[in-house]
């Protein structure tokens, strides 16, 4: 008698997811950085892999908005421009402000703990300059609290547009002083949600995701 099939088996992602999320890593990272061009054939090579999965995993970023197939041109990473990053930080803030509403209406003193040991750590990189070990950290702040708020329609959402984000978003830590006023602005949202006030924290993390854009457009101004 055959046994039966376990519902626990863990099934390994297909190949071209695995290649996609590679792939998502480096272009966060700004190994391949904004506008580049995709060298299909060379990332064959490195990867050991037909185009197949290679141009699956490309399309899935695709649709991700993380890159750009142009026809008979190639594969491109996307490069925001200022009207795309005018859009779509506002529809950010509006996400996250309620997911710290949700948030702040759920919150336990284990989960107010867990928080506030992520932005102990926030302080510590902030202390040390260090703008990549912030921006990680940040980001799981900002997933522990998606996590508390415990709506996955708003956490869909929030992760398809955050992945668009990140393609500026370490940048805006490059601003003098934006580090000490992102850590000022966790600080104004950690203490609404410690005392429990769903509009105060809305208020915050919507003022904190509007900061971000003020500061990669101060940043793109003194660059040019």
């Amino acid at each position: 008698m055959n046994a039966r099939p376990s519902s626990h088996i863990v099934v390994a992602p297909a190949l071209y997811e695995q290649v996609a999320e590679r792939l998502r890593t480096r272009i966060f990272a700004h190994e391949l950085p904004p506008g580049s061009w995709i060298d299909e054939q060379a990332l064959v090579l490195e990867y050991g892999i037909s185009r197949t999965p290679l141009r699956e995993a490309l399309k899935v970023l695709a649709a991700e908005g993380l890159v750009v197939l142009k026809p008979r041109r190639g594969c491109y990473v996307t490069e925001l421009s200022e009207q795309d990053i005018d859009e779509v930080f506002p529809v950010m803030a509006l996400l996250e402000g309620r997911v710290a509403e949700e948030a702040a209406r759920r919150i336990t003193s284990a989960d107010f703990l867990r928080l506030a040991a992520i932005h102990e750590e926030l302080e510590q990189h902030a202390a040390a300059n260090n703008t990549d070990r912030f921006f990680e950290t940040n980001q799981r702040f900002h997933t522990a609290l998606q996590e508390i708020a415990g709506n996955r329609y708003l956490a869909q959402l929030i992760d398809d547009a955050r992945k668009v984000i990140k393609l500026t978003r370490r940048d805006s830590l490059r601003l003098e002083g934006r580090l000490k006023q992102s850590l000022a602005e966790h600080r104004e949202i950690l203490e609404a949600l410690r005392l429990k006030d769903p509009a105060r924290a809305r208020q915050r993390m919507h003022d904190h995701l509007l900061s971000g854009r003020a500061a990669l457009a101060k940043l793109a101004t003194s660059a040019g």
